[in-house]
């Protein structure tokens, strides 16, 4: 195993931070996997901690056939945002900017730096592109934030990997995916070792999210040089652990194995794994999945629990107005997976509940949310 540590710049008089990179393995192939970008979201952190045990045996054991990079603590800026005994992880304080939002887009200047050298070899491509990428991020004028730097580390990293795990976790939630549709094939396996419960596939969420800089660049230089062979040669989700209080030690080592038995059966570990399930979630359009808002402030009572499946019409949380009685029963409008609940159970309109996952395509536009 080897340790990185990068410091980060912009460190305030007296203090620093640094990003730390474990290292496994060699070889040209390299996997990539991150945990915590939403320093809140911890059971990703958890998790990281026992792959951190077992890519160590299995080094020691010759069994690694590549390079795999594991980022336990990928954000120790918001690690260290606390506000009255409150986490606050998702967004940088001093900013308001959300941690997973707004990396860098990739594909228009290794484009333009490379588009007239791509031909008819994928994996001649596949190199020439990935080496690029970094040239492309090494060159860039130095960051104007501590935010900006950690960006450019953690893709930087990851630029030049096969597969990429961004592990984070929602409110009290099942476990689910994000990722485009063209890969979804190749993580069903992992789906199904994971027992999640839904995969939301799209090609742009609209806030360019740390999985999809990864693996959207492939698809826009693909479309750029349709003469040229590019594969989607980032395999990158957002893997969503359960619940923020998903921490227990067989929930991180259930986690740890099934994200073992999917890179072995990628080729990346040696070794006797056991066979993914047969039984796998359904991948959904990004598209159709429903968020659903409490029409006036009031005290939240959930009808139903994340990872059923929901009719539309169904009845899924109640709000409660104490001073003026004022009741409202808050409906499924499609029918689908209800894959994630808020975590506070005071509400006021804006903030959203519960998120139905549905097969039929719903919204347009930017799909995420701050």
């Amino acid at each position: 195993m080897q340790r990185i540590d990068h410091q980060l710049p912009w460190g305030h008089l007296g203090t620093e931070r640094s990003l730390s990179v474990f290292r496994f393995g060699a070889g040209s192939r390299k996997v990539y996997i991150q945990a915590s970008l939403h320093a809140d979201e911890l059971p990703g952190m958890r998790t990281a901690w026992e792959l951190k045990k077992r890519l160590t045996e299995l080094e020691a054991q010759a069994q690694l056939n590549g390079v795999i990079e594991l980022v336990p603590v990928a954000n120790p800026i918001g690690l260290d945002q606390h506000l009255q005994s409150a986490h606050m992880g998702r967004f940088e304080l001093g900013s308001g900017k959300n941690f997973n939002r707004a990396f860098y887009e990739l594909s228009g200047p290794v484009g333009e730096l490379i588009g007239s050298q791509l031909g008819n070899d994928a994996e001649a491509n596949i190199a020439l592109i990935r080496q690029t990428m970094g040239q492309v991020l090494d060159r860039l004028p130095a960051p104007a934030s501590q935010l900006e730097a950690l960006h450019r580390l953690l893709l930087r990293h990851a630029c030049e990997a096969e597969i990429t795990l961004d592990l984070h976790c929602d409110f009290e939630a099942v476990i689910h995916l994000y990722a485009l549709p063209q890969h979804w094939p190749r993580w069903r396996s992992l789906a199904a070792r994971l027992k999640a419960g839904v995969a939301l596939l799209c090609e742009d969420s609209g806030g360019s999210s740390f999985d999809e800089s990864c693996s959207s660049p492939w698809l826009r230089l693909a479309k750029a040089f349709p003469e040229a062979a590019i594969p989607p040669a980032n395999l990158a989700t957002t893997l969503e652990l359960g619940s923020m209080g998903d921490t227990r030690v067989d929930q991180a080592q259930a986690n740890c194995e099934a994200i073992l038995g999917f890179l072995a059966e990628q080729g990346f570990i040696a070794g006797q794994w056991p066979q993914a399930p047969d039984e796998c979630c359904e991948g959904m359009p990004f598209e159709g999945t429903e968020y659903l808002f409490a029409p006036h402030h009031g005290v939240v009572s959930f009808l139903r629990e994340a990872g059923e499946w929901i009719e539309k019409g169904d009845a899924l949380f109640e709000v409660v107005d104490p001073l003026s009685d004022r009741l409202t029963v808050v409906c499924a409008g499609t029918s689908g997976v209800l894959f994630a609940l808020d975590r506070g159970r005071y509400t006021q309109p804006g903030i959203w509940q519960a998120k139905v996952a549905g097969r039929e395509t719903i919204r347009v536009g930017k799909l995420v949310n701050d």
